[in-house]
């Protein structure tokens, strides 16, 4: 391990947090501003790819949603240079504007860069969803597919 391996660490986990934050603040420039500027998200079966795709896609997410909070835990973080990987589990609450509130649960894996700026940012996330439902965990479960390690 080289010495800079732990800030590294510590700062791809800060920007895992500073995504969860931006979303419960509904801050959407500063969780546009965790992904690289030609950065992959997969998310519900779509595939964006560009920051501003990105953010687009986000906005129609989370238009229908009064409030969100999203909890990523025991995140695993591989780095390699200037380029890092990581998986997390995470829970996601969330109040629609109109009607019930839900519950998500899955894993993130993920891909990351370090920036000329110095900073971390994601350069691909991909959400396996174990679970999209209302709160009670009523729903059925999503099928597990197999992650690529």
């Amino acid at each position: 391990m080289n010495e800079s391996q732990p800030n590294d660490e510590r700062a791809i986990r800060n920007l895992v947090a500073r995504y969860c934050h931006a979303i419960a603040e509904r801050d959407d420039e500063a969780w546009a501003a965790t992904w690289a500027e030609d950065g992959e998200w997969r998310v519900l079966g779509s595939t964006l790819r560009g920051r501003d795709a990105i953010l687009a896609h986000y906005r129609k997410l989370v238009a229908g949603v009064r409030w969100v909070v999203q909890h990523a835990t025991d995140g695993i973080v591989e780095v390699h240079g200037d380029e890092a990987s990581g998986r997390w589990l995470i829970v996601e609450f969330l109040q629609w504007n109109a009607g019930p509130g839900g519950q998500n649960v899955g894993r993130y894996q993920d891909r990351y860069v370090r920036g000329r700026d110095g900073e971390w940012r994601f350069a691909r996330r991909e959400l396996h969803a174990t679970y999209l439902g209302p709160p009670d965990l009523s729903a059925p479960p999503w099928p597990v597919p197999e992650v690529a390690r």
